[in-house]
């Protein structure tokens, strides 16, 4: 099918809307939608794209996969956090109005009906789905005698010799069981007629389903169906007698002592305490043994309350990695959205140097290849006239090229600073891998700042040249991550303006030393200056609007919680600030409520790429700025972490940003509208324009480059001479 005959369909199907409303604040003034229940809201609309019959099969497998990833980190690090409060003294109203013990029971109740509605999707809609495509999961029951043979070769040859069932009795205790790790209860019968129990881990180093020889398509049977299969042969001395299939959960959100004589230590040490984690969770398979249960509950020490029963497979994340097959045809998949390398921007230009000497460039990911970032290092790296290098790194990738060059530059005899944020979330293993290699390569490393994450995106690269020193920037809204570059959404600008360099040296002295924060010439820095400024540029649109002058707010953003922020919204749309909110997750803000929020309409675009970038647009009284960078509207961003916003005052780049949001305003197909009851509606533009603008971002990109390429061979063409032009450029040239 193709491109566009999809995205006709897609643009025919009926709006969805969530049945139930989480509960609001109390506070008439101030509405304000409960974090958690946002968030669970926003996972919801990713499950949608999911059950989309018009997004290619392999593409709804991969939603779904997301929405379990997105629901193992919540329990691990937000229910956690709401089961810790409740259980201690100070629980507190949120600013939704709700205790933890308030909304621990309505998070549950939410939890488990979006559990039901993912299972009912596997089941009723992905699995379907695949049969229409040949593409098959058999239970062992279904199997033919060669596929029933190629499954028990897999037993003895690669199963068997790693599987260690485990006893539980007074002499054996339960066993320490990884986090997320899947696992099989077993019940068992004993010589006197006694229940005994044991655990059989199923081994993670293997692949979660196995594939098996098919006359019709291909087939596919599941890991822990092979090992319960064959547990006889695991406990040959008793009869078995009931089994089930389990996963835990467990808190992970690190409790760092930050007052460590050394950081490192204490961060790896408390990645080890992260396996150990008290149980927030426990996934079983619907219509397990009682007995088992009761087994589960007794020995992980938990309430009923935690056990979840689920009609499937446990731990739908492996749906991912079978969306990736090999040999699956392209219509099972979006087409690719392939980035143009080199950007526009840079088309012509080997020496980046040179590039951003001659203006500000501006590089759209993943439209444009995240290369030209690459690029800038590595000639930093290599360039005899480059002084220092100072970058600060939050996420990178496993193999990461933006580190090689690091560490080349600090072979290469050059002063190379860096922040590599230890405290990032999930990836602090990685950032100390990172940060120990750093080291070793002569690189000055700062693991960040007590009390505060350092978020913001900045590369200073400090250069000599004729006229003297010279300050290159790259600063962006995503991670220095040339593999997340690929399918997240973000933007970064270079420069050497100076105001910007001067700021850059400031901001890297107080993150580097004792400098005392600096007035910023042109960035916007958190924790001193975010807030402030951003409730400054709102109070001042509310100004312009009670003036009958030009006003407007524009934000593209990731989450919204803020309660100030929010509130200031309030007050500037019942101002009459039109106000245009790009919110692709956790909204606390409940727009277009009469005398409230009548004049803010709340987007959010869910597609094919993962929308990232923050870009900030205030109307100023006709004279608008621009700003982008690092922050969303949250409390933990504006007053805890380390972030950059930095204003676009290029025209042509003022013109590209203004361009960006008017696409990102105009999608049809990944975008739902926030309604006042909370609830989100697909936009029904039928008979309209189809506008898909992560596609029509990766076609400007495109366009951009080939126009660049023509008007550039045009420029070199060599013109023979006649006589009639030859005389004719003489007399011009007399």
């Amino acid at each position: 099918m193709s491109e566009k005959k999809k995205d006709d369909q897609k643009i025919k199907k009926t709006s969805k809307k969530s049945k139930s409303a989480p509960s609001l604040s109390s506070r008439s003034d101030c509405p304000y939608l409960n974090r958690e229940l946002s968030w669970l809201d926003f996972n919801s609309r990713v499950l949608e794209e999911a059950f989309e019959k018009e997004n290619p099969i392999m593409e709804r497998v991969k939603f779904l996969s997301i929405t379990e990833s997105n629901l193992d980190e919540f329990f691990m690090v937000r229910v956690a956090g709401v089961m810790d409060k409740m259980h201690s003294k100070a629980d507190d109203k949120d600013a939704s109005g709700m205790t933890s013990a308030q909304l621990f029971p309505e998070l549950t109740a939410k939890i488990q009906r979006f559990v039901k509605k993912q299972y009912s999707c596997f089941q009723r809609s992905i699995i379907p789905a695949l049969k229409k495509c040949k593409l098959r999961f058999l239970k062992i029951k279904e199997l033919n005698k060669i596929q029933k043979q190629t499954v028990d070769e897999y037993f003895d040859k690669f199963l068997f010799p790693v599987l260690t069932p485990l006893a539980v009795d007074t002499s054996r205790p339960f066993p320490l069981l990884a986090n997320r790790s899947l696992n099989i209860a077993v019940r068992l019968v004993n010589n006197n007629g006694e229940d005994i129990f044991a655990v059989v881990q199923v081994p993670s180093i293997l692949d979660r389903f196995i594939e098996v020889p098919s006359e019709n398509g291909r087939a596919f049977v599941m890991l822990e169906d092979i090992i319960i299969n064959r547990l006889s042969d695991l406990f040959e001395l008793y009869e078995i007698q009931a089994c089930c299939p389990f996963r835990i959960t467990r808190d992970s959100d690190l409790d760092i002592d930050e007052d460590a004589d050394d950081l490192l230590v204490e961060i790896e040490q408390s990645l080890k305490k992260r396996q150990r984690g008290d149980p927030v969770r426990i996934e079983i398979t619907s219509k397990c043994d009682e007995a088992l249960k009761k087994f589960l509950t007794d020995m992980l020490k938990i309430d009923y309350e935690i056990m979840h029963e689920v009609s499937g497979p446990l731990d739908l994340t492996f749906l991912n990695k079978f969306a990736n097959i090999k040999s699956i045809p392209d219509e099972f998949k979006f087409k690719p959205i392939t980035p143009v390398n080199p950007p526009a921007d840079f088309f012509g230009y080997d020496d980046m140097f040179a590039a951003i000497r001659e203006k500000d460039r501006m590089v759209h990911h993943p439209y444009e290849s995240f290369e030209s970032v690459i690029k800038f290092v590595n000639q930093a790296a290599n360039d005899k006239d480059v002084l220092a290098i100072k970058q600060t790194l939050y996420r990178v990738s496993g193999n990461s090229p933006i580190v090689a060059a690091l560490i080349k530059a600090a072979e290469n005899g050059k002063q190379v600073t860096v922040l590599v944020e230890l405290k990032a979330r999930f990836d602090e293993e990685n950032n100390i891998g990172w940060a120990k290699k750093l080291e070793k390569a002569g690189c000055h490393v700062i693991y960040g700042l007590a009390g505060l994450k350092t978020h913001c995106k900045i590369l200073l690269v400090v250069r000599r040249e004729q006229d003297g020193i010279r300050r290159y920037l790259h600063m962006g809204t995503g991670n220095y991550n040339d593999i997340t570059a690929r399918f997240y959404t973000d933007i970064g600008m270079f420069t050497c303006n100076e105001k910007f360099g001067e700021d850059a040296s400031s901001l890297f002295n107080v993150i580097t030393g004792y400098s005392t924060p600096p007035v910023y010439n042109k960035m916007k820095v958190a924790p001193t200056g975010l807030r402030s400024f951003f409730e400054d540029m709102i109070k001042r649109e509310t100004e312009n609007a009670q003036k009958g002058l030009p006003s407007g707010i524009t934000a593209k953003i990731n989450s919204l919680v803020d309660p100030d922020i929010i509130s200031l919204l309030y007050k500037a749309s019942q101002a009459g600030v039109k106000i245009t909110l790009i919110v692709r997750g956790i909204c606390c803000l409940v727009p277009d409520i009469k005398g409230i929020s009548e004049n803010i309409t709340v987007h959010s675009i869910v597609g094919q790429l993962l929308e990232h970038s923050r870009i900030f647009i205030f109307e100023n009284g006709g004279q608008p700025e621009i700003y982008m960078g690092s922050a969303d509207w949250m409390q933990r961003n504006l007053d805890k972490r380390v972030e950059l916003v930095f204003p676009i005052e290029s025209p042509d780049l003022i013109e590209r940003s203004f361009k960006i949001i008017d696409t990102l305003k105009k999608d049809v197909l990944n975008t739902r509208i926030q309604k006042s009851d909370t609830t989100y509606e697909l936009l029904d533009r039928r008979g309209k324009k189809v506008h898909n603008s992560q596609r029509e971002f990766s076609d400007m990109a495109k366009k951009a480059l080939s126009e660049k390429i023509t008007t550039i061979n045009e420029e070199r063409q060599f013109i023979p001479l006649t006589s009639e032009n030859f005389n004719k450029n003489y007399d011009e040239n007399l």
